[in-house]
């Protein structure tokens, strides 16, 4: 009992719990945070690789597991690199887009190509730059496998590109109002929608089944159905806060109406127009502060409580409602103080996101440590051996 009060282990059953705990302070990052914007503005956002390393760094020291911290070790010139590569990309992209729909859909196919080993290669590279007690992380997951997890998402992508090139948008062309394409572009949303629980469930599945620690590799045990399941508890959430919003709507448009016109047709018409994007607006503010929190605390429990390794698992138990009532909070304090408060945001929503997880082992972490240690300096040379050096911000 002794030695797990000296780690941060609590034992329960047959397994001991090692707490997370997040020590850092707003004031704190608010110093780091304030220097990263001014240095990337005054750079033109060539300094932000380097701010994404002082970040990281304040966020993996102040994240303790066991009341040991985490630590981040990655050099910020290699993330550079992976940093003006991808914004060259997205450059080119966006040129070809508009010297011909064919060379837009080549330079998408060219991007298709290339970014599931971007991806690969960054998700290496930020494992293999954390570390908990001189072990390092790994991921072991392969290019093919990223290619695989992504390649659904693409298909899609490039089907909706491909039709959009062969539409024909000169002066003078036949109205394409009915069209085969134009009918199969409109049911595109549709299939999106459709999809977008699949492939995220592909993406958290090669990520989640690649984790590791010197011996220690996850496993994912999350069915499909259950990412479905929490795609429709999101619709239907999204639809009740559409009904509340709806109806706000309609029971203060009188007032509003009365307010804008005053008496002047001109004004009360003016108003009328733009009442379409003010009742956008009032939707995207409302799916933001009640949507979001919703669908964090659902998948992070969902993710994390399906991720476990031969020794080791989760338990993730965020609430919704304590996490609905921080991010009220906090976007009051940003909105008032033109958001300054967003470093105080961004540490307190990182506490409670953390200390609702718990790490789970079936053995003294003592001696788990003393096992993981004896395997860590081959699977560190494994982990260097396909490493690209770079991260893509993902």
């Amino acid at each position: 009992m002794e030695m797990a009060q000296m780690t941060g282990a609590q034992t329960t059953g047959a397994h001991r719990r090692l707490a997370l705990k997040f020590v850092g302070s707003g004031s704190e990052y608010f110093r780091i945070w304030i220097v990263n914007l001014l240095l990337t503005l005054v750079t033109l956002t060539l300094y932000y690789p380097f701010a994404k390393v002082r970040r990281l760094r304040y966020f993996y020291a102040a994240t303790e597991v066991g009341g040991q911290p985490l630590s981040f070790h990655a050099d910020p010139w290699k993330m550079l690199r992976g940093y003006l590569l991808v914004g060259l990309m997205l450059v080119l992209y966006g040129v070809a887009g508009k010297v011909s729909p064919t060379a837009g859909l080549l330079a998408f196919v060219i991007v298709a190509l290339v970014w599931p080993a971007l991806w690969h290669s960054s998700l290496r590279f930020r494992l293999a730059n954390s570390g908990w007690r001189g072990l390092r992380f790994r991921f072991t997951g392969t290019r093919g496998g990223a290619y695989a997890a992504l390649a659904p998402g693409f298909v899609a992508a490039a089907v909706l590109v491909g039709l959009s090139a062969t539409m024909d948008v000169r002066p003078g062309a036949p109205d394409p109002s009915f069209t085969p394409t134009v009918m199969a572009l409109a049911l595109l949303p549709l299939v999106f929608m459709l999809m977008a629980p699949w492939l995220l469930w592909l993406l958290r599945r090669y990520q989640h089944r690649h984790y590791a620690l010197a011996s220690e590799q996850t496993q994912f045990s999350v069915p499909l159905r259950s990412f479905y399941g929490l795609a429709l508890r999101v619709f239907g959430l999204g639809l009740l806060v559409s009904l509340v919003a709806g109806v706000m709507v309609a029971v203060l448009f009188p007032v509003f109406r009365a307010l804008a016109g005053g008496g002047d047709p001109t004004r009360a018409l003016s108003f009328i127009a733009l009442l379409p994007l003010l009742v956008m607006l009032v939707l995207v503010v409302v799916f933001q502060l009640a949507l979001r929190p919703y669908v964090t605390s659902r998948s992070q429990n969902l993710v994390w409580n399906g991720t476990r390794s031969e020794h080791i698992s989760f338990d993730s138990q965020l609430r919704f409602w304590p996490l609905l009532r921080l991010t009220l909070k906090n976007w009051f304090f940003m909105v008032i103080t033109l958001g300054l408060y967003f470093p105080f945001a961004a540490v307190a929503t990182a506490r409670m996101r953390l200390e609702a997880v718990q790490v789970l082992t079936r053995s003294d972490p003592e001696e788990l440590l003393a096992t993981l240690a004896t395997h860590e300096e081959a699977a560190a040379g494994d982990a260097a051996g396909d490493l690209l050096g770079m991260d893509i911000g993902l």
